[in-house]
């Protein structure tokens, strides 16, 4: 999830769990735990591209690291708040619940995250919540800001935290049950159409849960589509990408190609672009590929000119949105 998103999550569970006896410090603490993973962004001030790619929820979103940092925090807290009334152990289990439920809820976007790093290197996606869901976060979000203006004794104080946490949560099982429906539908849609495959995904489009971006292929290429909740036909209109693999005989054999591919999890093509060659990591999407099918995809990267690969994640999501795409989108998820 985002930055702002862990804030306000971290916030109200630390209202929750020690508001009453620490009055705004305790939501301080927690928004400070639900962050602490994110902290792999210095990795960006030594690392290559491709390097800090894999290093941004890697470790730092691994159990491993949950179980490591804790007990520091546990220990940090339970030093600055003498005398108090909370035991170490509730100290300790309140940051392993705020730190684990980061790393938890970072699963569910397309990035993925290393929970088993630094001995086994696969990434966990389960693909059900767009990475910025404003549906999803403006409840803590609310929540907190409420929270930080009402003073520390006010007894109803426990409603609004207890808003923040429970909605949020209560979307996400929604988000599920999206999910499910949707994967159900475009497996069924697959078979219909006789697309055969070996790979396969579906994941949101941005900023909400309705419309699905669905990816289906093999070592050959991909179909792409998508499908929004509320279609009623039983039918896809796929585009189909080649997966190219000759055109990496012009590619450098350096590091950079291998880390792609296992960032990617094996969801990539290669095209020509400009006197260079491109690899595509087709989880993140395309660029308003609702609207237009052909759309280059929001991750791209330049294997002949690593040099222009800069802010290569946050490169193209939201390029050429204006007002009429953004009606075009809102009458493409209600199924036109």
């Amino acid at each position: 999830m985002d930055s702002l998103t862990h804030l306000a999550l971290g916030a109200c569970m630390g209202e929750a769990f020690a508001g009453k006896t620490l009055g705004k410090k305790a939501m301080l603490w927690g928004a400070i735990a639900q962050s602490i993973p994110d902290i792999d962004f210095i990795s960006t001030f030594w690392m290559d591209t491709t390097s800090s790619l894999l290093a941004h929820r890697g470790f730092t979103h691994s159990f491993l690291f949950c179980a490591i940092i804790a007990p520091f925090f546990a220990l940090l807290a339970e030093y600055f708040h003498r005398p108090h009334q909370i035991r170490f152990r509730q100290w300790l289990l309140f940051f392993g619940v705020v730190i684990f439920t980061h790393i938890f809820l970072d699963a569910f976007n397309n990035y993925g995250v290393g929970w088993w790093e630094p001995f086994n290197h696969q990434r966990i996606s389960f693909n059900t919540i767009y990475i910025v869901d404003p549906f999803f976060s403006i409840w803590p979000v609310f929540a907190s800001i409420i929270l930080l203006i009402l003073k520390n004794k006010m007894t109803y104080r426990k409603k609004y935290w207890q808003l923040g946490l429970g909605l949020s949560a209560l979307y996400l099982l929604y988000c599920f049950f999206n999910k499910f429906a949707i994967d159900s539908e475009v497996k069924n849609i697959l078979n219909k159409q006789q697309i055969s495959y070996t790979r396969y995904f579906t994941s949101p489009a941005p900023i909400q849960n309705w419309l699905w971006y669905v990816v289906a292929g093999s070592d050959s290429g991909y179909h792409i589509g998508f499908r929004s909740i509320f279609d009623s036909e039983e039918k896809i209109n796929f585009q189909y990408f080649p997966r190219n693999n000759h055109l990496l005989n012009r590619a450098s054999r350096g590091e950079d190609l291998p880390k792609l591919i296992r960032f990617s999890q094996q969801f990539y093509t290669i095209e020509k672009s400009d006197g260079t060659l491109v690899f595509n990591d087709l989880r993140f999407g395309q660029v308003m590929g609702w609207q237009n099918p052909l759309g280059k995809f929001a991750f791209h990267y330049y294997l002949l000119q690593p040099s222009g690969n800069r802010l290569v994640v946050q490169r193209g999501r939201l390029e050429g949105w204006n007002i009429n795409n953004a009606q075009f989108f809102v009458k493409r998820i209600l199924g036109n």
